[in-house]
């Protein structure tokens, strides 16, 4: 059988078996099925750089950097006037162009690495501003609300006066010392003022003066206890001078004034009124050597009407003028016999039998003076209750003093 080449045209390849044209279909579907593919393939990358895109540039508006804010600016161009100012003074000795060289060359290379570094200049200008916002912030934070029951606002009271103390020591320049308590920077309450190698006195304040009840004492043995007010010895107080004398009864402004018991150290005593320190109304003397008087004073002295007995046994009833028999009374001796008629000077001048009508009336006046002299109110109890009331209230200054020394020793500080 002879051989033959075999060969096939496309009409024949057309012709060929289905089999053949499926395979032929086949190849051409992949071939498109690739090309979508391709397609799809590359659409998708476009979106994936898309998106990368918009993140990257949502990341730089974030951070700062591309956009630049206004206060960068700002800062860039200080950096710049800066810079060239800053070469302008180390080359001033150089020529006036090359000085404007350097300047711009260096403003390039600082403008240069600003933009480098310009996430680091956006943060260090977003800081500043974060700081500068709490700063504002904390100046004007508001007061907190205070609650208080009432119709008025409470007084506040400063930091530094809760820590005062009411107790203190306070030195004066005579040389004085005060101790005790205070109330706006004046001795008010209990304490003892010290004199300068005097005395003391120990008791109530009011407003840096004594008032209330105390103890005065002095150096050579006087003393005083009772009332004070505004800084002066009135009320009812006993006042024992250092000569043994001493005078009980009432005060007014330091003086005795009102009724009063004044014994002396010779055994005298006055038991009457005063008036401004010295014996004024109606009282009684008795005198050291054992004579008596009642009746009326004025000024310190018998003037008026009174009864005076002596001590032998005479007396005189009448008139008195300044401690001496003047006008009319009459003169009893302790035999019976008598001598009546006008004094003049402790002498008589006109004698007068005692049933004239001035002796009379003269002998009279003198007698109910003097019983009125002796029957006077007494004082007694109150100057009692006075003196326990000074003796408590020296105690109470004396405590006070020893808080206020404490105070001294251990630094705190006191209201004044």
């Amino acid at each position: 059988m002879s051989q033959s080449k075999l060969t096939r045209t496309q009409s024949s390849l057309l012709r060929s078996s289905p089999t053949i044209r499926l395979s032929i279909h086949s190849l051409s579907s992949i071939n498109e099925l690739d090309e979508a593919s391709r397609r799809d393939l590359e659409a998708g990358e476009k979106e994936e750089k898309q998106r990368r895109s918009k993140k990257q540039s949502k990341s730089n508006n974030r951070t700062g950097l591309i956009r630049i804010k206004p206060g960068l600016t700002f800062t860039l161009a200080s950096l710049s006037l800066a810079s060239f100012l800053l070469f302008s003074v180390f080359f001033s000795r150089t020529g006036s162009s090359e000085n404007l060289l350097l300047g711009l060359i260096f403003i390039a290379v600082a403008l240069f690495f600003a933009s480098r570094n310009m996430a680091v200049i956006n943060r260090t200008v977003l800081a500043i501003k974060r700081t500068g916002k709490k700063l504002t912030l904390n100046r004007t934070k508001p007061k907190p609300v205070q609650w208080y029951i009432g119709d008025s606002k409470p007084e506040q009271t400063k930091p530094d006066e809760v820590s005062r103390v009411p107790f203190g020591v306070r030195f004066f320049s005579n040389g004085d010392v005060y101790e005790g308590e205070f109330n706006g920077g004046r001795s008010h309450g209990s304490g003892v003022y010290y004199y300068y190698v005097n005395g003391r006195y120990e008791g109530d304040w009011v407003n840096g003066r004594y008032d209330g009840y105390g103890i005065e004492s002095w150096s050579k043995g006087s003393k005083y206890k009772g009332q004070y007010k505004q800084g002066a010895r009135h009320g009812y107080g006993v006042y024992w001078f250092y000569t043994g004398d001493s005078y009980s009864g009432e005060w007014f402004n330091g003086q005795s004034h009102g009724f009063g018991v004044q014994t002396c150290a010779d055994g005298s005593s006055y038991v009457g009124e005063f008036k401004f320190g010295v014996k004024h109304g109606l009282g009684s003397y008795h005198f050291r050597n054992g004579d008596k008087y009642a009746g009326e004073y004025y000024g310190d002295k018998i003037h008026g009407f009174g009864v005076y007995h002596f001590a032998n046994g005479h007396y005189y009833e009448g008139a008195w003028h300044e401690g001496r028999k003047q006008g009319y009374g009459t003169y009893g001796f302790r035999t019976g016999d008598a001598k009546c008629g006008e004094w003049d000077d402790g002498h008589l001048v006109n004698r007068l039998p005692l049933e004239t009508g001035p002796v009379h009336k003269a002998v009279q006046s003198a007698r109910e003076m003097a019983r009125r002299g002796v029957d006077q109110r007494r004082v007694d109890e109150h100057v009692m209750r006075a003196v326990a009331a000074a003796n408590k209230a020296a105690t109470a200054a004396r405590v006070a003093a020893v808080k206020a020394v404490q105070n001294q020793m251990d630094g705190k500080l006191c209201e004044q």
